[in-house]
């Protein structure tokens, strides 16, 4: 008879932290991603603007891998001043083989911040230099905190600054880190300031208006945009996106439509039919990384299903051999 695997937040904390398989569990799909004749269908999202909502929908089928995801996942901006998170959501586990449900991930959207954050260390691997020691990270929330930790296991991270517009958030988020990472962690009040000596610069925010200017830019840095996801975010000034040697997207199309790009096109920088590297292409030695040391590179990240799958996946297979959950006959 079928049955269907329940699995909570806690269940997924247990088994799915944020560590060098997550990362490799998420390189390896954006790998996918280049290589085969994997199915990911367009993001669909529904806004719900009167109460700064927004709910997101992707999925993607990797041939090869038993399952697929689809995840659901609501971001609604204004529940903080309410006590609630900003971000929640599920994801759905089917078998690609027979599209019966296998999995039923109540995460609260714990799994799309680590295949979120795995994605940026993904990106600094292949693309922010070797010897990169600091890092800038403009926000102050979960994917904020998360983003450092994740860079930190592929980067030698030593220093890092904390700018974000809550001030006071900035320096709980710096004081934390700064436990929890050992390293020399700051808060700082001038955007500007925070990423001079950066090598590494991440942002991290909901915002409509760039918060990253060209003008603050020293050669030899990696940017990680990971706040644009939707066409009315803007984190990077457009000048940055015809400056950056390589620009890179997660998915060149969904970027051309809501990513960082999308305003780059909008300002006329760029051409629309202009085409760039995928993460994956770099991944697999398609299309080369960085050309120089002295080059300022940009990783365009708005999210995609093969994240979900693969994250879901590892997750369903690490709940299976631990004998967690809760199994539900149908």
């Amino acid at each position: 008879m079928p049955h269907m695997t329940i699995l909570t937040e806690t269940d997924l904390r247990k088994i799915v932290p944020l560590d060098r398989d997550a990362i490799a569990c998420v390189e390896s799909a954006f790998e996918a991603l280049a290589t085969k004749a994997v199915a990911m269908p367009p993001i669909l999202r529904l806004d719900i603007p009167e109460y700064r909502g927004e709910v997101d929908v992707k999925t993607a089928f990797i041939p090869g891998v038993e399952g697929f995801a689809i995840k659901i996942s609501p971001g609604f901006f204004d529940n903080p001043k309410i006590g609630l998170p900003s971000v929640n959501g599920m994801m759905v586990l089917l078998n690609s083989r027979t599209g019966l449900v296998e999995a039923l991930l109540l995460d609260n959207g714990y799994l799309t911040d680590v295949r979120t954050a795995a994605a940026g260390a993904v990106a600094a691997r292949h693309l922010a230099r070797s010897d990169a020691t600091v890092a800038a990270v403009f926000g102050a929330g979960v994917q904020a905190r998360l983003q450092l930790e994740a860079l930190a296991l592929v980067r030698p991270i030593r220093e890092a600054r904390i700018w974000a517009r809550d001030g006071e958030k900035a320096r709980e988020a710096a004081r934390s880190l700064q436990a929890r990472l050992g390293i020399d962690v700051t808060a700082e009040s001038d955007p500007a300031r925070a990423l001079h000596g950066a090598d590494i610069i991440v942002t991290t925010t909901p915002a409509s208006e760039p918060v990253l200017r060209a003008e603050w830019l020293e050669p030899g840095q990696h940017i990680t945009a990971m706040g644009s996801d939707a066409e009315h975010k803007n984190e990077i000034d457009p000048a940055i996106i015809a400056r950056a040697e390589p620009y890179i997207a997660d998915r060149l199309s969904q970027t051309r439509r809501l990513g960082e790009l999308h305003h780059a096109i909008a300002a006329g920088l760029i051409a629309p039919e202009a085409h760039f590297a995928e993460l994956g292409d770099i991944i697999s030695g398609r299309a080369a990384g960085r050309p120089s040391p002295q080059a300022i590179t940009l990783a365009d990240l708005t999210g995609t299903g093969v994240q979900d799958t693969a994250i879901a996946s590892l997750a369903c297979d690490r709940a299976k051999r631990a004998g967690i959950g809760t199994i539900f006959e149908s």
